[in-house]
């Protein structure tokens, strides 16, 4: 059985776990950011390997990996808080402050209809499990990318906000997007 369907799993919880409870149960394609060792690559596949679950590089290739999957009427899924690289996001407010954010979700939304749901699996204690948080975007972002980026931010503040204690602070949401290989300009904060 397949779903067509994007889930979108911020830092926050134990988000390493999502892919393994919901490949146990249906396919799904999953856009990951490689490490530029390659030792550490290979290994965070292997790790993650699961026999619904394809790994798809956040690149090029990764993407179109991602659109196929829908347009197969399967899952993906993605971490929508990762700073994207120049040029594939745009400076809206998460949490009251500018975060570079990405515009992929929208476009992979407006090509396929595919409905998003922001999910999260929650730490429950040491020895006592997880619970999955979901909640389902109730409307199709905007046509306006930099409208549908802060619809993004807001739905994943709002889960972050049912367990503030779990989302990883440390991560640096509001950084200047790296320059894409192959190109030379800049972008400064909106």
């Amino acid at each position: 059985m397949t779903l067509l369907q994007i889930l979108l799993g911020p830092h926050v919880g134990n988000f390493e776990s999502l892919g393994a409870i919901y490949t146990s149960r249906f396919p799904a394609t999953v856009l990951f950011r490689p490490p530029r060792m390659k030792w550490l690559q290979d290994w965070i596949i292997k790790t993650r390997a699961r026999k619904n679950l394809t790994m798809a590089p956040a690149n090029h290739v990764g993407v179109r990996s991602l659109l196929k999957a829908l347009k197969r009427g399967q899952t993906i899924g993605i971490l929508p808080d990762q700073v994207p690289v120049h040029g594939e996001g745009v400076w809206v407010p998460f949490f009251g402050k500018s975060a570079y954010t990405t515009t992929l979700v929208q476009r992979l939304q407006s090509i396929t209809g595919a409905p998003i749901y922001v999910v999260a699996a929650q730490r429950n204690g040491i020895g006592r499990g997880y619970t999955v948080r979901y909640q389902a975007m109730r409307k199709p972002l905007s046509d306006d990318i930099e409208i549908a980026a802060a619809q993004l931010n807001q739905a994943m503040e709002d889960m972050i906000k049912r367990m503030p204690t779990q989302y990883l602070w440390g991560y640096n949401r509001y950084r200047t997007p790296r320059i894409k290989p192959g190109t030379s300009d800049t972008q400064s904060k909106g």
